[in-house]
């Protein structure tokens, strides 16, 4: 067998890293989802908290888990889990002021 053969049919010179393209060049690739899911976020734990209901606290906590999952590695971390820890909270103190079930919203 030859050296050529073991190392196999790849061309060393061709191979070209990926670079993913920069959002500063093309504003449109930048996905806005995890922003408006964080916003979303506060304002429904918020209402869950000054309200008292606990529909508005779940829904908090779904667009927290949603703007978690949607994220970047490179985002702002400080902001998410501070969206996601008040949105538990709503949960918490929701059910610590009224522990009966939720009752469906119709």
């Amino acid at each position: 067998m030859s050296a050529n053969n073991m190392s196999g049919p790849q061309r060393v010179n061709k191979i070209i890293r990926y670079k993913p393209p920069s959002t500063e060049a093309n504003p449109t690739l930048e996905d806005p989802t995890p922003d408006y899911m964080n916003l979303l976020g506060m304002i429904f734990s918020m209402c869950g908290l000054m309200l008292k209901l606990k529909w508005y606290a779940w829904i908090a906590v779904y667009c927290s888990f949603i703007s978690f999952a949607n994220s970047r590695s490179s985002e702002d971390t400080k902001q998410m889990m501070s969206s996601f820890m008040l949105s538990i909270s709503a949960v918490v103190m929701s059910y610590l002021q009224n522990p009966q079930p939720m009752s469906p919203p119709w």
